[in-house]
């Protein structure tokens, strides 16, 4: 039997495009890899590799009033050159950060799909290769943009991504990782050729105009990238597949809105979300007894029906009558109520009202050793604060079990704690690990921002000394067809769901902190950035000064007394080991027999927790006593604990002895120690140095005479 014999391997397909982004090698392959998703590439930046496919199945699925989309951005631990950590050794469930880069993806990408398509989409971009100096995130971004552009996948792209960041007063398009330790802004920017569709920031304290001005140059770097993608798609993109359209019959829609449109206009009008749901009940049943007959499919279709009735006679408010649903005017924002130490034994709590959504944030402090561990593709591993996110059903009056948090709760979760780390005080100044949970107890719009403020009055009230107050508000849009547009502040429900933004902006009365905008239309031009910036701006100053100083005028001047006390010392490294003792018997009976908590870093820094300052106190009293060195002419108070012919010693420090000899003792010549000295004696010494044979020398003599 004859050997098989195997030719070559050609890619017929196979193209390499090259661009130059930002200084480095923008490189992008298709046709060797991922044959048969509708559109693949691997894109390479510098040396990040991130392999991007689009796949979208053959037919709708059934039964869904919405565009299932997914979008995963997996972290392959042998990108960074790493082994996963635990017990399994395999990548599990998805990292904070992975989940939220597939937001941050999803978000600018979603929008651009036609409204009526139904078949599931997919977009998986896996990590392959890490270059610190390019992000993995905007290279997948853009390689998911291309993957789509170029498949059959009917989506209105391409989108192009930035990062920007913010040294020494320049901005900067996707800065190294040196850049980024520097750096006070850290901003995502996506757009098309015309308009910005996804903004995502976190910032130290950055004034509007130059987040402003970063925002547009993002966008300049990205029109020429766009033409770069554009050439890809003209020379290798596939026709768009035909779809079955999943609208509404129009006839249909226009029938049943003439019949009930001044009942949900009535129902709408209030600014009790109970009182509209309860009034909408009857109008449901009127449509399905009045229409079920002639039109059969009608009970399958009720959810999308109501929702574009609501959104039709809401958006018709806002665009020609300037009427919000609850009767405030555009720049108004809700009735406010704050208030601290709800709960008597937590460390810190507080409680955030806008309206008839309500968050209550609770802090707990800890020692640096409950800082989290982060297992990932980049740098980070560790981190001191987290913000954690939880939003029950029955925060919106719906019935349903509690589940582990999702994405959506993951990234509120991140965009809050993004939003305060810029005023959290050092580790230096406040040696703490700081947990926060915002639980979410009543719903009606701007959950998140009002995480945001119910953060700073639970850490406000724990004793953390941040350097300014931080709110959150969101900023809404409404279009035309022929252009025109109105911003709102202070958006609730009905505007978020109805509306076309929800523009996100935390920040302190000097900068902003952080942005998200979440955009359900094709992008934003640079006015109406201009205009959200600005109204978000006055909003936070208001509920700063009005709302957050009212209820807490500044951070309590101590932690709670139901918190760990924190003491900080620095050792001379070389101590350590003395400090910890053979065995870890030192340091653990320290730990016995004060009751404290003790961390020892490297360089000699030791941390004391502790349940009252007592104990802490205690605890840095013996690690004193253990690296205790005397100082040459300094004087001590210490006790007689052995004498010799030759003189005694004397228990200087706690665990400390050194030797006086006999002519030191007294001013005048004595035959023996016991004439003058006896065991127990307290007496004061000077310490004078090291004797010729390296042995700590004291005098009482010269103790006296000092």
């Amino acid at each position: 039997m004859s050997n098989p014999i195997s030719s070559a391997m050609e890619f017929k397909n196979y193209k390499v495009f090259k661009y130059t982004y930002a200084g480095r090698p923008l490189v992008i392959e298709t046709g060797k890899l991922a044959g048969l998703a509708n559109g693949s590439v691997l894109c390479r930046y510098g040396e990040t590799v991130v392999l991007c496919c689009a796949t979208a199945s053959e037919k709708p699925r059934d039964g869904i009033d919405f565009l299932p989309l997914s979008v995963d951005f997996e972290e392959r631990m042998y990108a960074a050159g790493k082994i996963p950590g635990g017990y399994l050794k395999r990548e599990g469930k998805p990292s904070e950060k992975a989940v939220l880069t597939s937001r941050v993806i999803d978000r600018p990408i979603r929008p651009l799909f036609p409204k009526d398509l139904r078949n599931d989409v997919a977009l998986t971009l896996t990590v392959m290769s890490v270059d610190p100096d390019c992000s993995p995130e905007i290279t997948a971004m853009i390689g998911a943009s291309i993957a789509l552009s170029i498949s059959d996948i009917p989506w209105n792209g391409p989108i192009g991504g930035a990062f920007m960041g913010l040294v020494d007063g320049e901005i900067i398009l996707n800065p190294t990782a040196e850049q980024q330790k520097k750096s006070d802004l850290q901003l995502t920017v996506a757009a098309s050729m015309k308009k910005v569709v996804m903004i995502e920031a976190g910032a130290n304290q950055v004034d509007d105009e130059t987040m402003y001005n970063a925002i547009m140059k993002a966008h300049e770097e990205i029109k020429d990238l766009l033409g770069f993608i554009n050439g890809i798609v003209d020379e290798i993109g596939k026709p768009k597949f035909a779809y079955p359209s999943c609208e509404l019959d129009h006839d249909m829609f226009d029938e049943i809105f003439a019949f009930c449109e001044k009942d949900v206009m009535d129902a709408l009008d209030t600014d009790d979300k109970n009182i509209r749901d309860a009034k909408m009940v009857p109008v449901k049943d009127a449509i399905l007894e009045n229409f079920t007959e002639k039109y059969p499919d009608l009970p399958g279709m009720m959810e999308e029906l109501v929702y574009k009735i609501q959104k039709k006679i809401v958006r018709r408010w806002l665009l020609v009558d300037k009427k919000r649903v609850d009767g405030r005017r555009m720049d108004q924002i809700r009735p406010l109520g704050s208030e601290v130490g709800i709960l008597p034994r937590t460390h810190g709590s507080g409680l955030f009202t806008r309206g008839q959504t309500q968050v209550l944030t609770i802090a707990t402090l800890g020692t640096l050793s409950e800082a989290q561990m982060l297992d990932g593709i980049d740098s980070e591993t560790s981190k001191r604060y987290m913000h954690h996110y939880n939003m029950p059903g029955f925060s919106t009056g719906e019935a349903k079990p509690t589940r582990s948090p999702g994405r959506r709760e993951i990234g509120h979760g991140a965009l809050a704690e993004r939003s305060l780390v810029p005023v959290l005080p050092s580790e230096e100044e406040f040696p703490y690990a700081i947990r926060l949970v915002s639980d979410v107890v009543s719903s009606n719009g701007s959950t998140s921002q009002g995480s945001v403020c119910g953060s700073t009055l639970a850490l406000m009230d724990a004793g953390v000394p941040i350097k300014a107050p931080v709110a959150g508000i969101s900023c809404g849009l409404i279009t035309a067809e022929d252009g025109s547009w109105d911003t709102m502040l202070d958006i609730q429900g009905l505007e978020d769901f109805y509306g076309d933004m929800d523009f996100k902006v935390a920040g302190t009365h000097a900068g902003i902190t952080s942005i998200q905008m979440d955009l359900k239309i094709d992008g934003l031009t640079p006015e109406i950035i201009h205009k959200a910036l600005e109204m978000t701006h006055i909003g936070r100053d208001y509920i700063i000064d009005e709302v957050l100083l009212k209820a807490i005028p500044a951070p309590r001047a101590e932690v709670s007394k139901y918190a760990p006390k924190m003491t900080t010392m620095k050792i001379d490294p070389d101590k350590i080991r003395e400090v910890i003792g053979k065995g870890g018997a030192v340091i653990q009976k320290i730990v016995a027999d004060t009751g404290a908590k003790i961390d020892i870093d490297d360089d000699g820094t030791i941390r004391i927790a502790a349940i009252n300052a007592e104990q802490a106190n205690a605890a840095k009293a013996c690690i004193d006593a253990i690296v205790f060195e005397p100082e040459v002419g300094a004087i001590y108070t210490g006790t007689v604990t052995g004498i010799k012919e030759f003189g005694c010693f004397v228990e200087y420090a706690p665990g400390k002895e050194g030797m006086v000899h006999i002519s030191k003792i007294a001013p005048r010549r004595i035959e023996k120690v016991e004439d003058v000295l006896k065991l127990g004696d307290v007496v004061k010494v000077k310490y004078i140095g090291l004797d010729k044979k390296g042995r700590m020398d004291f005098s009482i003599k010269d103790a006296l005479e000092g």
